[in-house]
């Protein structure tokens, strides 16, 4: 059977209706970057607003000390306050550029809480030393598991938790000192 020619009228309203469509996106776009609402590092996560994954994760330390200082969901979430949970690797170069800003706000009392994505154990304990260890515990999530559960596109990463361990907010990428001080800080603020 021949294929049916293509109408003049679509070939031409077609284009014109992509030329539309793309010019709305960029009109709405450019709206919320003047509006001050665009956040580049804002990607939608199917997390926000549903209770933390549940995890279990062994410590940065020697199997025989790991229960005693692994991570765990429950422990976040018995903390009964906002808290941050950022995924990290010592082979991560943006991990190292935020490692200041995590500092920062450990001594504002954000508690973080850090897993060590895919990492070597001995290279995450170098790096935590060599960069500063802002976290209430680290977690070590060597096969990635715990990160598929969250969603994870990458390292660094870190996701904002209400105090009933409800994820509020995730962010893709380092956090710089302006995030903290214009996005992670009000938010937890609000959350507390």
């Amino acid at each position: 059977m021949p294929a049916r020619p293509v109408s003049r009228r679509a070939a031409v309203l077609l284009p014109l209706g992509v030329a539309g469509t793309g010019g709305v996106a960029a009109w709405r776009l450019l709206s919320r970057m003047r509006g001050g609402t665009y956040d580049p590092h804002a990607l939608p996560s199917p997390l926000v607003g549903r209770e933390v994954p549940a995890f279990d994760l062994p410590a940065l330390s020697a199997p025989a000390q790991a229960a005693a200082a692994g991570l765990t969901s429950r422990q976040i979430v018995a903390a009964k306050r906002p808290a941050l949970v950022n995924f990290f690797a010592s082979w991560c170069a943006p991990c190292a550029e935020e490692a200041p800003v995590l500092e920062e706000l450990k001594s504002r009392g954000v508690p973080i809480y850090g897993i060590a994505y895919k990492d070597d154990m001995t290279a995450a304990k170098r790096f935590l030393k060599g960069n500063g260890d802002p976290y209430v515990r680290v977690g070590a999530d060597k096969l990635g598991t715990v990160a598929i559960d969250f969603g994870l596109y990458g390292v660094p990463e870190t996701y904002a938790l209400d105090a009933g361990g409800v994820v509020r907010r995730r962010w893709v990428g380092a956090v710089t000192t302006d995030m903290a001080r214009n996005s992670v800080l009000p938010l937890l603020r609000s959350l507390g």
